[in-house]
Order: structure tokens, then C-alpha cells, then sequence
């Protein structure tokens, strides 16, 4: 469904979810906005139900008519594996359909990273040297492996890859500071912001209202999603807008709450640029016990519009276990001499080594670590039973350490090496 958001304007915005409702008394709404024709039986994996018509339809189905549009978003649970799936075969279908006039808009990058994206898709750096260039683990910091088969996809297609978040600098700007407060050149960053949106305010709120935050107020956290999705939005029209993009159909992934029910990014794309979209979206419906604390124990508002014009229900899989890792949680020292471990995993291949929390690491098999990509490069090099030598400062005394690399464990998956 190619989908066009109107406009809202301040006195209808009144009359929408601000906390209380201002229905004439007595109206009564038929059926459930966001599922107004209800699937006759339970859902199965891997089923599609255009969530408009309640109607479902094939893969190709859906891919034809989000093909459509000029822009398709797909929300994605950042840590599932399927939801990547679902993104590269979407892809694949604009590539197919549209040979040379596709784009990729990620969350994942934030501006000051459209170089390295840029080197990337003309095939100039390889895997590591990507890695530290973009400075990933420092920006986005989970596993590559969940987005390696989409990135290699767009560079072996020569498809431009958009980094569209604001950068994490002014995020926590804004959320700790209201706009008045803001140094100018923080002001300068800002895309025109709309912080009136009474469903974006309302999903906040839910997410962050109940918990505590110190004297941060919910205020802030409202300032910093708008201002993600804004610049998100900007990034994304600004793009098609340009002379690079005014040719092209761009396919925006992000988190589902920020593409869900249209008033996150794509409301604010259109605002800019009034162009056709579809929004594609999946939902968990085989959870394992393990993922149980992933899920957000919130009670999130019932909004008058449907999550997504296609819903894909799916299971919360795991990465494939491949490789190796170390088994710790680091970050870089002061200085950018080395890394500091943070936290050493129960039953890792670091456990077992000896190494501590504390521990400054210098090198691996001489190799000099500097930041966290030098680190997943080398480590990425490694098989099961591979021995290494890490060289690490401990209590001021220099030791060399050899660790006996293990198969990678499903918990150390997940912003861990």
C-alpha cells in the first residue's frame, strides 16, 4: 500500500492522543485501528498480512507493491536475525526492479560516517578497515554479522548507502538540555524539529516514563527522539532531493519505533517531501525463554492506524555460531593506548586464559590494539582451537597471555569480542 500521511494541524493535533482523549461523548470506534480486519487463526512464521485489508499475500505480493513506492521502510528488531533477512531480500527486489536507481538509508551511520560508507560501497576498504574507519563499534557497537550480507550486497551493486542518524554528541545535547540551552553551534547541527507529536509523545513516555532517570526529565528523552527522527527524515529527503538522488528509490531500515505507525520517520519525511511509501515490519511471535529479558515490559498506547501496511510474523532466531570470540566487554583507554576490559564472560575463552577485569590489552600475536575494530579484526581471523598471544598490562607489570580460542557462545553475540 502506498501510503500518503496528511498533514496535522495545531487545532486538529488538539483533538488527538495527548494523555486524554476529546471524542464527542458517546462515539463509539468499530473494531481495532491497528488491526481492523483480525486474522481468522493464529499467525504462522514466515506469513504476510497486508495489516490494512487483513488480507494475506505471497512474498512477491508484497515485494510488487512496496516496489511501488519511492520509499520503503523496514522496521527491524536490531538483534534478530530474520528482520535482516527480511531487509536484504527487499532490497535485492528494488535492485532487481530498479537496476541502478536504488538507495540504502541506515540508522546504523551517523553523518560524520558518509565517508567511510562512501569507500565502502566503491570498494576501497575491506571488512576491517571499514570497521575502524567508520568507527562502528564506538557508533552503532553490535555484531557486524547482522548487517555483513545487506552492506555486501549494496557494494557488490554499487548502491549508495545514506547514513542518516544525528550524531550520539548532540543527542545527549538535547536530551540533557532544552533547545534554549543548546551552544550555538549545537543549534546549528539541528534539523527543524517538531517536538508536538502527540504519538511520538506518547510512545516515549511509555518506554521511559516509568522508570527512573535522575533529574532527567521525560522532556528530554521526547527532545531526543525527535531529533533522530527528524534528522533521520532530513537525511533521507535531503538525499532524494539532491541531484545524486532525485532518480532513485530509497530503502530506509531503522527500529521499528522509529518507522511503526508512520508518525516516527516516514511522517516527517513526507513533511519534507511528499513522496509515496510503504512501511513493512516484522513481529516476533515464536519467542525463546533466553530472549524473554530483550522484551520491553511496557504497556505501549493503542494508536489509531495500523504499525505497518505489511506485517511479516517472525521468530526471534539467533545469529548462526560461527567463529570465535574472546569473551570480553571492553573499551578503549585514554590516549588510544590499548583497550580495557571491562567485563571477562563466565566460560570464556578470556575466563580461561586468566585475563581480568582491569586488564589494559596492548596487542594480539603483535598485532597493536588501539580501538575495538582492531581487536574483532584479529579476533575474526581465528578459528576454534587457535591460539593467540595478548600482551596486557596488569597492576603495572607487562604479561604475555595465551589464549585457546572457543567456539562462539549465543550470549557473547551481542556487542561483545
Amino acid at each position: 500500500m502506498n501510503r500518503f500521511s496528511p498533514f496535522v494541524y495545531p487545532a486538529a493535533a488538539l483533538c488527538l492522543f495527548a494523555m486524554t482523549a476529546c471524542a464527542p461523548v458517546g462515539k463509539q470506534v468499530m473494531g481495532d485501528p491497528q488491526e481492523p480486519y483480525p486474522l481468522a487463526a493464529p499467525p504462522r512464521i514466515g506469513q504476510i498480512v497486508h495489516l490494512p485489508t487483513g488480507l494475506p499475500v505471497s512474498q512477491a505480493q508484497m515485494l510488487a507493491v512496496a516496489g511501488d513506492a519511492r520509499i520503503v521502510y523496514v522496521g527491524e528488531t536490531h538483534d534478530n536475525p530474520a528482520s535482516h533477512r527480511l531487509e536484504l531480500q527487499v532490497l535485492q527486489a528494488l535492485a532487481e526492479r530498479y537496476p541502478g536507481r536504488v538507495a540504502l538509508g541506515m540508522e546504523m551511520f551517523v553523518r560524520s560516517q558518509q565517508p567511510a560508507l562512501d569507500l565502502w560501497v566503491d570498494g576501497k576498504l575491506d571488512e576491517k578497515a571499514f570497521l575502524k574507519k567508520s568507527r562502528w563499534f564506538d557508533i552503532w557497537n553490535m555484531d557486524f554479522a547482522y548487517y555483513r550480507d545487506l552492506l555486501n550486497f549494496a557494494r557488490l551493486r554499487h548502491i549508495p548507502v545514506i547514513a542518516l542518524d544525528a550524531e550520539k554528541s548532540l543527542v545527549r545535547a538535547v536530551r540533557s538540555k532544552a533547545p534554549e540551552q543548546l551552544s550555538p553551534a549545537e543549534r546549528a547541527q539541528l534539523p527543524e524539529l517538531d517536538l508536538a507529536d502527540p504519538y511520538e509523545r506518547g510512545l516515549v513516555t511509555a518506554i521511559f516514563g516509568e522508570h527512573s532517570h535522575g533529574a532527567m526529565s521525560i522532556d528530554g528523552f521526547i527532545r531526543a527522539q525527535a531529533l533522530r527522527d527528524e534528522t533521520m527524515a532530513e537525511s533521507a529527503a535531503r538525499y532524494l532531493a539532491s541531484p545524486a538522488g532525485e532518480d532513485k528509490h530509497l530503502l530506509v531500515i531503522a527500529g521499528g519505533d522509529h518507522v511503526s505507525n508512520g508518525f516516527g520517520i516516514p511522517r516527517r519525511v513526507f513533511r519534507r517531501l511528499a513522496a509515496s511509501y510503504t512501511i513493512i515490519g516484522g513481529k516476533e511471535i515464536d519467542i525463546p525463554s533466553d530472549k524473554n529479558d530483550r522484551l520491553m515490559n511496557v504497556d505501549i498506547p493503542g494508536f489509531p492506524m495500523v504499525p505497518y501496511d505489511f506485517q511479516v510474523y517472525q521468530a526471534y532466531e539467533d545469529l548462526p555460531e560461527t567463529g570465535v570470540r574472546l569473551g570480553v566487554m571492553i573499551e578503549p583507554a585514554p590516549g588510544g593506548h590499548g583497550l580495557v576490559v571491562k567485563e571477562v564472560l563466565p566460560g570464556s575463552s578470556a575466563e580461561r586464559a586468566g585475563l581480568q577485569q582491569g586488564d589494559l590489552l596492548l596487542s594480539l600475536d603483535s598485532e597493536s590494539l588501539t580501538d575495538i575494530s582492531d581487536l574483532t579484526g584479529a579476533v575474526q581471523q581465528k578459528h576454534p582451537g587457535d591460539r593467540g598471544i595478548v600482551q596486557v598490562v596488569r597492576q603495572g607489570k607487562t604479561l604475555k597471555v595465551e589464549v585457546v580460542f572457543l567456539a562462539a557462545r549465543k550470549e557473547h553475540q551481542h556487542g561483545k569480542q
